[in-house]
């Protein structure tokens, strides 16, 4: 009977964790920089911080100032890193780290909790990777890495009785994780706090008793609180808070949790997850820890309550969505009676399946890494602090092998100080946003992408519209990525420098016009100007050419 055996099995072992940790840095060992779809945005962000002062053209373009907000991890660990490894290595390095404290943190929560790490454990291991961090939301990754080895820290210190310890340390360890990202910061607190009130309960006291103690014991976790107070209440802070209750995105977040690049294998490996935790309420041989499952149910109903977007700031709710399911499969544990051979077979399964997830997600970063190979051939070619706009096609429906090009033109920013209008410009929310007047619409995000047709509920425009309506005098070289067919003429005044595939750059002859077509041509009807009928004449008056309206 596996509750009465002292042994530790080769799954409950520090070596094991150990050699978890390892395997789950494997995918990103090959890429010269991780092929995360944002990432390279913030890259562009690192290089401005870091090369500012040195290169005065970039204030022309840029604005970097520095402020207190709950968005700085890898902003801030950047700094030393660079000056050693160099800016690209050093933001690989901090990104490695955070699949292994994922899964470190897992199995060091399931330990705290049950007392070894049971074999159902292993299963949450591929969540490590999941459909926020492709995403590139890497300082939400990060702090939400720390946050579970904090909370198992909490757990422990708890475990151990060494409550005053616990209450000194967490009180610049909390400061800290919300300086990484507040997201961590939060989820720490819902973790602390349902695993406080189930202490609180075990201990003697009543439900509503443990709720107050439990609120007592999380003050040393609440100092971000003014923190928080005081970055959001700034004249400066834009963004709005809003799609509040969307079921049909809630759903998809839940399906989407370990979105990579195959959908019948990622939808797939998200269906065995949910098959595990749905078994496990009627079946006798495993059961839910009380400390985990109500974590677990907390974080649910605050992933239900999270609007999509909150200040400004898209894909709230679907960040927490993997983390719900990571804390659940945890919280899962053998019940007394159950045998070795049983638990062993269980934990063989877990294990072949983090397995085959690593794989596959080493194969597919490798072939993206291959499309970013291709990218830095371009970036190559464009001399170092030039203007250049980049338009990446993509489709108006979300294919789920996501492009990760769409902030590709940030790589040049980083390596070559060149203008990229790929940049997030939102006061408040990011250190860095953009002031190239001279630009207007194509100075930063979502500028850079471009479809074939307008698409319903998105500001992004046509490869079309994008081509006549770009301010060519503000730029120097023109970089297409992969764009929706269109016609050759837009192209007028473009010199072809360089094409790879579907690559394309573009020198701007400036001694030559542009493309000029009609607005019909080019804008759908809700954005075009209607024509206005001409004054009605009067007998003192004339109509002449200038009475009658001109389009823009």
């Amino acid at each position: 009977m596996q509750g009465d055996d002292n042994r530790l099995h080769w799954w409950q072992t520090r070596s094991f964790v150990l050699l978890c940790a390892v395997l789950a840095v494997v995918p990103l060992l090959y890429p010269t920089i991780p092929p995360l779809v944002d990432l390279p945005g913030h890259m562009g962000r690192y290089r401005v911080e870091l090369a500012m002062g040195d290169n005065p053209w970039l204030r022309d373009w840029y604005n970097f100032q520095w402020s207190l907000i709950g968005n700085l991890g890898i902003d801030l660990l950047v700094i030393p890193l660079a000056k050693i490894f160099g800016l690209e290595l050093a933001v690989k390095l901090i990104v490695m780290t955070i699949p292994p404290l994922i899964v470190s943190g897992l199995l060091w929560i399931s330990r705290e909790v049950h007392g070894r790490i049971p074999a159902t454990a292993l299963f949450a291991l591929p969540l490590a990777y999941c459909y926020p961090f492709h995403f590139g939301f890497v300082n939400f990754a990060l702090s939400m890495a720390i946050a579970l080895n904090l909370f198992a820290l909490w757990l422990r210190l708890a475990r151990t009785g060494h409550f005053r310890l616990r209450a000194a340390i967490f009180v610049p360890l909390s400061c800290l994780l919300w300086l990484c990202h507040t997201f961590g910061w939060g989820v720490l607190g819902v973790l602390a706090y349902s695993a406080e009130m189930i202490r609180q309960h075990d201990a003697g006291h009543r439900w509503f008793n443990a709720w107050v103690r439990a609120g007592l014991g999380c003050v040393p976790l609440a100092i971000p609180m003014a923190l928080m107070i005081l970055w959001r209440s700034g004249d400066h802070v834009t963004g709005q808070t809003a799609d509040w209750f969307d079921w049909q995105a809630k759903f998809n977040w839940l399906s989407m949790v370990l979105r990579d690049r195959w959908w019948l294998f990622d939808v797939g490996s998200g269906a065995i997850l949910y098959l595990i935790l749905i078994k496990s309420l009627r079946d006798p041989s495993v059961e839910y820890s009380r400390n985990l499952g109500l974590s677990a149910l907390f974080l649910l109903a605050v992933f239900i309550l999270l609007p999509r977007i909150v200040f400004g700031s898209a894909y709230a709710d679907m960040r927490l969505a993997p983390f719900v399911v990571a804390i659940a499969l945890i919280a899962l544990r053998p019940r007394r009676g159950l045998s070795i051979r049983h638990a062993a077979v269980l934990a063989a399964l877990g294990m072949t399946f983090f397995l085959v997830r690593v794989a596959s997600t080493t194969a597919s970063f490798w072939l993206y890494s291959n499309d970013y190979d291709r990218a830095f051939k371009v970036i190559d070619r464009v001399p170092q602090g030039a203007k250049m706009v980049t338009f990446v096609g993509r489709r108006c429906t979300d294919d789920w092998a996501y492009s990760r090009l769409e902030h590709i033109p940030a790589i040049a920013l980083e390596r070559k100080l060149i203008f990229a209008n790929d940049q997030w410009s939102m006061a408040g929310a990011q250190t860095l946003t953009t002031r190239y007047v001279p630009a207007r619409r194509f100075a930063h995000d979502p500028s850079q992408i471009v479809t074939d047709r307008w698409c319903r509920g998105e500001w992004w425009w046509t490869i079309k519209a994008s081509l006549v309506r770009l301010p060519r005098a503000a730029f120097d070289y023109v970089w297409i990525i992969n764009p929706p067919p269109y016609d050759a003429k837009f192209n007028a005044g473009l010199v072809e420098m360089y094409r790879d595939g579907s690559m394309v750059l573009y020198r701007i002859d400036h001694s030559k016009p542009g493309p000029v077509v009609p607005d019909s041509e080019i804008l759908p009807p809700r954005r075009r100007r209607p024509p206005q009928p001409a004054p009605t004449p009067t007998p003192t008056a004339t109509p002449t050419p200038s009475a009658t309206t001109r389009r823009p």
